[in-house]
């Protein structure tokens, strides 16, 4: 099968706080984050996100500001790049202010959640199971005049901070991990946001259903560290025309955008 080339770096312009959410999320019932502050509903967002610009629309609702406003204080503090002690003095209250306080009876974190049998759909083609890096992806056609350097964007690679990771198991199980890095978050906060769910496979037609069941967003949010469950979203079912040719994955959005994602296989050592 052919496999999308991806063989541009272009830059992008970062997305604006008056930005839509992206089109994964549009219709989707998402938990209640309080404004102004980043939480769960933001978490959900990014969860169903593959490419980074889908993320800084995620962040964009309601949240870019509040990070704004924690990387201001951050580098009016005087403190050295890497000092996230001297920060988290200066800037804990802002901190706070930034993110959803923790939950009075926060959830356990599941590290393996395609463990259990009942997650995964039951069995996929061979050559899809494995761990996949997200290596480019084709820019959205609203995204096109963001994009600096060329007049016909065909791609994108993902920026240093951003890392998404796709785990398809042989019981049909599928675990998307996204990291967001201090460099997103600020000093003291990193979280990966993951979610799971049914990796349906139609091998007649060459198409792949992401049938999310949950999610957690865990690591650590003003230096403490914090479970966030995400089991209270409404995630969409999202529906990829797929095109597999060895190491390399390429899964093209069934809607109007027809976004095209290219993923890696990882080496078995590196996927552990």
């Amino acid at each position: 099968m052919r496999v999308p080339c991806f063989v541009a770096l272009l830059l992008l312009v970062t997305t604006s706080a008056e930005a839509q959410a992206p089109a994964v999320t549009r219709g989707a019932g998402t938990p209640r984050s309080l404004a102004g502050r980043c939480g769960s509903a933001n978490w959900v967002c990014v969860a169903q996100c593959i490419d980074v610009t889908c993320v800084d629309r995620c962040l964009a609702q309601g949240c870019e500001k509040a990070l704004d406003a924690l990387a201001g204080c951050a580098a009016r503090s005087g403190c050295g790049p890497d000092d996230s002690d001297c920060v988290e003095k200066a800037c804990g209250k802002q901190c706070e202010r930034t993110f959803e306080p923790a939950p009075p009876s926060p959830e356990k974190e599941l590290s393996e959640p395609c463990a259990d049998g009942s997650v995964g759909s039951g069995t996929v083609p061979k050559g899809l199971v494995g761990t996949w890096s997200l290596e480019a992806a084709s820019v959205r056609p609203e995204e096109k005049a963001k994009v600096v350097g060329q007049e016909e964007p065909q791609d994108v690679k993902p920026r240093p901070d951003f890392e998404r990771t796709l785990v398809v198991t042989p019981n049909g199980c599928f675990l998307l991990r996204t990291k967001l890095e201090d460099a997103t978050l600020g000093k003291g906060s990193a979280l990966e946001v993951r979610s799971w769910g049914a990796f349906v496979v139609n091998e007649k037609e060459d198409t792949v259903e992401l049938r999310t069941k949950s999610g957690q967003a865990v690591g650590t949010v003003c230096g403490k560290p914090r479970v966030v469950g995400l089991s209270k979203g409404k995630f969409q079912r999202p529906l990829y025309q797929y095109e597999l040719e060895g190491d390399v994955l390429g899964v093209t959005a069934r809607t109007a955008s027809k976004q095209t994602f290219q993923f890696r296989r990882q080496a078995e050592e590196k996927a552990k």
